[in-house]
């Protein structure tokens, strides 16, 4: 991490994260550009290039400042004991919607970056991309699969969860009716909808 970065003001220092996370979340890391995230943060690029160097510096430095801010939400709100798909991703989507109260793009980020072509970012995230996905992996390992009934592959379901959040979170952005606390909501009850179907 950017030690000088973090002896900036805790205002400034989120001003620069949330301008480079909505630049590289909607515009990707190809078409985002430095001007853009100095224009969205309200600095100079002076002051990014003194801090990061680069685009790709920027892009790195991002990806793991987010990467380590979900892992501790995760870890502070993920019960170990709980052994049950739909209530395990409950818990799941209430750490990151917690981190999207301060930080709104850190999951569209996320989730892009995951997506990722551009040879330079998947340099700039290589060493810190697996440790976030493992993180996922070993909380799913805590479902106990002999749960769901006959038929129901837990990898299929939880894919098709996954990409319903996904498509929920992207559709309040885009009508700009994003609220951190109405969506938990809003996916608490779709969850709840696909545990009664497939428990029924």
């Amino acid at each position: 991490m950017n030690d000088r970065f973090f002896e900036l003001k805790r205002e400034k220092q989120d001003r620069m994260i949330n301008g480079a996370l909505k630049v590289f979340a909607t515009q990707g890391y190809r078409h985002a550009s430095t001007d853009d995230i100095v224009k969205e943060a309200g600095i100079s690029k002076g002051l990014l290039f003194h801090y990061f160097g680069s685009k790709q510096g920027t892009y790195a430095f991002v990806y793991d400042y987010s990467a380590r801010f979900m892992m501790l939400e995760l870890r502070d709100m993920v019960d170990p004991r709980e052994r049950e798909l739909f209530g395990l991703m409950k818990q799941i989507e209430r750490a990151k919607l917690n981190a999207l109260k301060g930080y709104p793009y850190m999951q569209m980020f996320l989730d892009r970056a995951n997506q990722e072509t551009s040879n330079e970012a998947l340099v700039a995230i290589a060493a810190k991309r697996p440790l976030l996905l493992e993180a996922y992996e070993l909380i799913y390992e805590q479902v106990n699969p002999i749960r769901l009934p006959e038929g129901v592959e837990l990898g299929k379901l939880r894919k098709m969860m996954e990409l319903t959040i996904k498509g929920l979170m992207s559709e309040r952005f885009r009508d700009g009716s994003f609220q951190p606390e109405s969506l938990c909501q809003e996916i608490e009850e779709y969850l709840d909808m696909m545990k009664g179907l497939v428990y029924r």
